[in-house]
């Protein structure tokens, strides 16, 4: 059996929320956890829009974290 630990160079998450705070915190706790792991954030890309059926707005982010 042979055991192999590899670092991680790259990794992307996807965040939502129905609320902008909550986004922000969501993004904030990633953070949090990925500097742990010696990843930096690389890039950060965000979107809303609207959920016509619960009549809200939607907001989204793509946090990109690279290797320090």
């Amino acid at each position: 059996m042979e055991i192999s630990l590899d670092m991680i160079k790259d990794k992307v998450e996807c965040v939502q929320a129905y609320d902008l705070k909550e986004l922000e915190r969501m993004i904030e706790d990633r953070i949090g956890i990925n500097k742990a792991l010696m990843l930096r954030v690389k890039h950060v890309q965000h979107q809303v829009t609207y959920h016509p059926i619960l009549n809200k707005m939607l907001y989204s982010a793509v946090v990109h974290f690279a290797m320090e």
